[in-house]
């Protein structure tokens, strides 16, 4: 028994270790291009040896991104009828699990009776964030993508209480002029990212000024996430953050009802030219990547070695990637 007990704790004291290790790098710029998996690793990884698609924002999913070696996993929320907090994309269950109707109007009890499905098979029951957050716990960064701004308080709780705040990263929007997000009362403790939009100023040098203002709090941001940005936003943006030594977050998502980064440097073009599509993006400054094909990045950034320290990153005032049009996030 004791010895179970001491395995038990040198278990929990590794994966601390873990999760310590990937918070620090998360808020390193030099420390190599870090992965993100959109709604957990739920695509076919082939090269790994997975030719199933399983179920996005799945306990499953989360275990491959585990095994994987991703980075952080990122996940959406939503809150029940009975203020419960559930993992889940979409405002409807419709699409994803086996029943159909909004979240608003369903109980825990009855979405927990469904099962997450892809095509005909059903797999597991919709986690509980709570459940998700304890599976994830030292082991991976989670990146919450709050489908409501008002869940942030509740959210802030559950996260509180499954001990969870040293690997969980918040974000949210950040307008021209507003004070440092990172520094409000709900973050304190807690990783928080800004995200610049491209329709929160009317010129870039206003995006610029955003990030610069999110910076400069007294909490230290790691990142900031870009959303729809042209070509010249993206180069305020990430020159306001290469200034300020944090991160900068783009994606390159694809498929239909997702808002991708066109011309050649979205997740279809990566899967056939990697080092234009994912490379031409981390060669201007790109430090972190959210995917829906993360096994495929990584095998990119392993075999260019990207994935250590001391990554190469581009100079102030250079200009963008041809073949970048727009740095966008998934909503």
């Amino acid at each position: 028994m004791r010895f179970f007990a001491l395995s038990i704790a040198l278990a929990l004291a590794a994966g601390s270790a873990h999760a310590g290790a990937l918070r620090e790098r998360l808020y390193d710029p030099a420390d190599g291009v870090m992965v993100v998996a959109h709604r957990a690793c739920h695509a076919p990884a082939p090269s790994r040896g997975l030719i199933s698609e399983i179920p996005e924002n799945s306990l499953a999913a989360l275990e491959r991104c585990v095994a994987l070696g991703v980075d952080m996993v990122e996940i959406d929320v939503r809150r029940t009828q009975d203020g419960a907090l559930v993992v889940m994309h979409d405002a409807k269950v419709d699409r994803t699990t086996t029943g159909k109707g909004r979240i608003t109007d369903l109980t825990l009890g009855e979405i927990q009776a469904l099962r997450l499905k892809v095509g005909d098979q059903a797999f597991e029951a919709p986690p509980t964030l709570c459940a998700f957050l304890k599976a994830a716990r030292g082991r991976i960064l989670v990146n919450l993508d709050l489908k409501d701004a008002a869940l942030a308080d509740q959210v802030a709780r559950v996260v509180h209480d499954v001990d969870a705040d040293d690997w969980v990263l918040f974000k949210a929007k950040a307008d021209l002029g507003a004070a440092p997000i990172a520094d409000q009362p709900l973050y304190k403790n807690l990783a928080f990212m800004p995200i610049v939009a491209g329709k929160a100023a009317k010129h870039a040098g206003q995006l610029g000024e955003i990030t610069a203002r999110q910076a400069s709090g007294i909490q230290t941001i790691p990142a900031v996430e870009m959303d729809t940005l042209k070509k010249d936003g993206f180069i305020a943006v990430r020159d306001a953050a290469h200034v300020a030594r944090i991160r900068v977050w783009t994606n390159t998502l694809a498929g239909k009802g997702l808002k991708g980064v066109a011309d050649g440097a979205g997740d279809r073009s990566a899967l056939t030219d990697p080092g234009k599509a994912w490379g031409g993006l981390i060669a201007e400054g790109v430090s972190i990547v959210q995917t829906d094909h993360p096994a495929a990045l990584l095998d990119y950034l392993d075999g260019q070695g990207l994935r250590g320290p001391s990554i190469a990153i581009a100079a102030a005032g250079s200009p963008a990637p041809a073949l970048f049009a727009a740095a966008s996030r998934s909503r």
